[in-house]
């Protein structure tokens, strides 16, 4: 009985309702809504619109449009290239990668580089890259050679780690062809890369790039005429909105600022080998230059290139002077280009090429600038006088607009205004193989004058002398200002070289402040004045603090503040400093609030050392604050002295007016007034390829080093940190490979035992490798003790070669009878590029050259570019005019 109870309720619905499972839809194929379902749909306006009986037939060639989508997409490929860092240069016969993968491989072979030259332009880096796959890859030198000519390629060792991570890099780049490379380079092979070339498309697809061509079909023309012998070729520039026909086929006008010196061999390169091609050029040129009339010299250029090249002839002969004169002129400089800039301004038909070259080439960009701002002032007036004359009853007047951006330089600190660079008697030019040297000699120093005479320190009022403690007179300089600085509230600006001690030029006008506010009991009432002394660099900042402190502080009780970037100032320690050394844009920022007086209404002096600092690109700052500071004096009457101390400057009247100082207080002094006589060398590397030209300094180093060992020691100023160990390693294994190294030390001296004795003591690694020979490096990224111990071996002449960065000729009084600055580029972080450093480094580089009571002359080498001789032979010899960057 009760198993057919049981059997019963199993399938009632209380106990079979929690067994039944829901359908989730989610997981059946539904149809969609818009798919079609099989039946009949009548068609609609919609579906037949832009697909008529016809439109997709095409006339033109299959192959033709698959070409115009590929250069498409290469155009894309391009964009995306120009992206990456190996394309920054782009320099013809240098290796450039074609694919993503040998990119990316690139790349790391790049910083692989690098890591073993150093910092360096990318025109560097990818040139020593190139040269160094062209070793790799080659099949004639033996795997045992190629590390060896890695090795004097890179002018160092390299570890077989290194050198086999080289290999494996250049193993996985596949696109590098030398063939194709080095047939660019026998093109480019005498060109500059920093005069730059036209460029010129041979291929295909840079046609199609440009030109979209519709070609006819032949057998549809045969009785059109004259026009089927083009095969119906018809050719529209893409973009142009409609071309007209009149243009083709017609050949540019031939331009004399197109032709540069090897415009010629340019073109007789692609057709001939590198030797005819030279040789050739050469014969053309004479052709050219002899052939009596147009006739005679198609001639002989068809006897010499045949008919093949008539064109080209053809364009030689009609052109024939200006293609001569004009590769002559860029072949030549110096005299022999005067002479031919001489001889075409003598000849009416040469003349006018000369004018358009000469307008190009060499403008004065002062006259330049100021001409448009005249212009643009003249049409301003005008349009103003026209609107008076018209509105005379309006009370309404138009607001000034000045554009800074059209008056900004776009050089920078780097413009030069002077043509020609006039150097003094006895200056000579020698051209070597790989370098072009201009030697100045030292200026003799003047005679004194009549009443001229160096100033005794007894002679001084009794209560300053105590500030030259340790002098026994004034120098010549010195002495010439003593009155004016010391006796007068006028504004003064001494303009004189550098090391001719314009600090205690300085300390003369801080004592007519002090003299102000002393009691009889020559006590000083310090709560009554501030002085301002404003310098360009935190390193100088720190010096000065330290000199005055020294002169000041000890004998008056003046209390010496620094306050830069590093080191801040709160308002309480500000009002109870009376001498405060600053930089510019710390001085700028708390005088910035024309409504806060309370730092500046007690200020009486301010002295704006290095005002030369105007023609950087911080001139600004310096502009302002002067402006700002004779603005305050005229609205409130209140005397504020302004000190300008400068080098020298040939425009140094354009800076007196700017600071408001009369003619009697403007004291110049040209380098002639230098306690040590100053002998310059200007060396400018000619080679071409940047590779080259970086392997041809590191051999002018070395060989200027050489010059001066054991007799004088050398400061060698490099650009990074890096370089100063590279450079110092390299010039010591050139020393001890050539079996000169006994020149700098001898074995057994007391400096060679002091040496290795210091060097155990030394942290850093290179220059515990460095110094048992007499070599050294000095940094600021390196420890403070090693530092010292480098500046007190140095200033013991134990150590003969220093290379050291720019912070030891600004931070550490530490001259040296010889100094060789090394390049004259820096990278730049902000504008991310290579950059010329600035001429206040260069100044101050130079300046170091020489000791005082030590060295009767010194000796300055700067090494540069051949394209930048011109600059920094005047920037050092008085010519290249100070320019406001920005004047309201």
């Amino acid at each position: 009985m009760t198993d057919q109870i049981a059997r019963s309720q199993q399938y009632e619905y209380r106990q079979n309702s929690n067994l039944v499972l829901s359908v989730d839809y989610n997981l059946t194929d539904r149809r969609a809504r818009d798919e079609p379902t099989g039946e009949v749909m009548p068609l609609t306006k919609d579906l037949l619109r832009g697909s008529k009986m016809g439109d997709k037939y095409r006339r033109t060639a299959v192959p033709a449009e698959k070409k115009a989508s590929k250069g498409k997409s290469r155009d894309r490929e391009d964009i995306r290239e120009q992206k990456t860092a190996v394309d920054e240069v782009g320099i013809a016969g240098i290796y450039k990668p074609r694919t993503q993968e040998t990119r990316n491989t690139f790349e790391v072979f790049l910083s692989l580089i690098q890591e073993i030259i150093g910092d360096q332009p990318r025109e560097i880096l990818h040139g020593a890259s190139h040269e160094i796959l062209l070793i790799l890859k080659s099949d004639s030198i033996r795997e045992k050679e190629k590390k060896k000519e890695a090795e004097d390629l890179f002018s160092t060792k390299l570890t077989e780690e290194r050198f086999a991570l080289l290999t494996n890099l250049a193993k996985k780049i596949t696109d590098f062809n030398p063939d194709d490379e080095d047939e660019k380079r026998d093109i480019m092979d005498d060109i500059d890369e920093t005069a730059g070339v036209p460029v010129h498309f041979d291929s295909d697809e840079e046609d199609d790039r440009m030109v979209t061509e519709l070609k006819e079909d032949k057998s549809e023309d045969e009785d059109v005429g004259v026009e089927a012998i083009y095969e119906g070729t018809l050719r529209t520039a893409e973009g142009s909105g409609g071309g007209k026909a009149d243009g083709i086929g017609e050949k540019k006008q031939l331009n004399p600022r197109d032709i540069d010196a090897h415009w010629v061999k340019r073109y007789l390169s692609k057709h001939f080998d590198p030797n005819e091609s030279q040789q050739k050029t050469q014969e053309v040129l004479n052709i050219l230059k002899n052939s009596v009339d147009d006739r005679a010299c198609e001639n002989a250029l068809v006897l010499l290139l045949g008919f093949t090249h008539f064109d080209f002839i053809k364009q030689l002969c009609q052109n024939r002077h200006m293609i001569y004169y004009c590769t002559r002129l860029k072949q030549t400089q110096g005299e022999e280009r005067e002479a031919i800039e001489n001889e075409m301004a003598s000849k009416p038909e040469l003349k006018n090429i000369l004018d358009e070259l000469i307008e190009v080439r060499e403008d004065d960009i002062v006259a330049t600038e100021r001409g448009k701002r005249d212009k643009a002032a003249q049409q301003r007036r005008m349009n103003e006088a026209a609107q008076e004359a018209v509105a005379a009853a309006s009370w309404t007047q138009q607001r000034k607009v000045y554009d800074l951006e059209d008056m900004a330089f776009a050089q920078g600190s780097h413009t030069m205004s002077n043509k020609k660079c006039v150097l003094p008697d006895g200056s000579q030019r020698t051209q070597k193989k790989s370098y072009e040297s201009i030697y100045v000699p030292p200026l003799k120093p003047k005679p004194f004058g009549e009443n001229e005479k160096l100033m005794d320190i007894e002679d001084l009022p009794k209560w300053a002398r105590p500030a030259f403690k340790g002098y026994r007179t004034l120098n010549r300089i010195q002495s010439a200002i003593y009155k004016k600085g010391l006796h007068t509230d006028n504004n003064l600006l001494v303009c004189a070289p550098t090391g001719a001690g314009k600090t205690n030029v300085a300390l003369l006008c801080i004592l007519r402040e002090m003299s102000k506010h002393m009691n009889e009991d020559t006590t000083i009432r310090k709560d009554e004045f501030k002085c301002i002394y404003v310098a360009p660099m935190r390193s100088l900042v720190q010096e000065m603090v330290g000199s005055f402190k020294q002169r000041l502080e000890e004998a008056y009780g003046i209390t010496v503040g620094e306050m830069t970037g590093d080191v801040q100032m709160s308002k309480e320690q500000f009002m109870l400093t009376q001498l405060i050394v600053c930089t510019p844009e710390k001085y700028d920022i708390i005088t910035r609030k024309g409504g806060e007086r309370s730092y500046t209404q007690l200020v009486t002096l301010i002295i704006f050392d290095e005002i030369h600092l105007l023609h950087d690109e911080r001139g600004p700052v310096l502009e302002a604050l002067v402006a700002r500071t004779i603005r305050q004096i005229e609205q409130t009457r209140d005397a504020c002295r302004l000190v300008g101390l400068s080098a020298t400057l040939p425009n140094y009247k354009d800076v007196a007016r700017f600071i408001r100082v009369e003619p009697d207080d403007l004291f110049f002094f040209d380098n002639s007034y230098r306690p040590v006589p100053l002998e310059q060398e200007y060396i400018g590397a000619t080679e071409k390829k940047a590779l080259k030209r970086y392997q041809a300094m590191n051999e002018i180093i070395y060989d200027k080093v050489l010059e001066s060992a054991g007799r004088s020691q050398i400061l060698v100023f490099v650009h990074s940190r890096k370089e100063t160990a590279k450079t110092a390693k390299a010039i010591r294994d050139a020393c001890i490979e050539r079996d000169s190294i006994s020149k700098f030390l001898r074995e057994g001296s007391a400096s060679t035992e002091v040496l290795r004795t210091e060097a155990e003591q030394a942290k850093n690694m290179d220059l515990k490798d460095l110094l048992p020979y007499g070599f050294a490096i000095h940094h600021a990224g390196m420890n403070r003790l090693d530092r010292s111990l480098v500046e007190d071996l140095f200033a013991d002449k134990h150590i003969q070669v220093l290379v050291s960065t720019a912070t030891l000729a600004w931070g550490v009084n530490l001259p040296a009878q010889t100094v060789i600055i090394k390049g004259t580029q820096v990278y730049n972080p902000q504008k991310g590029c290579w950059t010329e450093i600035g001429p206040l480094d260069i100044m101050q580089m130079m300046g170091r050259a020489g000791r005082p009571q030590h060295n009767a002359l010194g000796k300055g080498i700067l090494i540069t570019h051949n394209t930048e001789l011109q600059y920094y032979l005047s920037l050092m010899n008085q010519q290249v005019c100070l320019l406001f960057f920005w004047t309201l």
